[in-house]
């Protein structure tokens, strides 16, 4: 079970792409853009924190580019729990 503030993180990085499916960026630029959209605040841990559980569920899949940067997207399926 997740604690309280990386549980809530999550569902908000959940409930981003319900509504933008086709979205992609950085932990950085997700914490800087979409969690601020969503009234949540987070560290840049914790939103790596929920990221890797949202890959490790295979709800969200992270690709690493050129310059070195990952970037998570959807992985277009339904993960446990999941909004989509």
């Amino acid at each position: 079970m997740l604690d309280g503030n990386l549980s809530r993180v999550t569902w908000a990085i959940q409930r981003y792409f319900a509504s933008h499916p086709d979205a992609a960026d950085s932990a950085q630029g997700i914490a800087r853009w979409w969690l601020v959209g969503e009234g949540v605040e987070a560290t840049a841990d914790e939103v790596e924190a929920a990221l890797g559980v949202l890959v490790q569920r295979g709800v969200v899949r992270a690709q690493r580019m050129p310059d070195g940067r990952l970037i998570y997207a959807w992985a277009g399926v339904r993960g446990a729990g999941g909004t989509h």
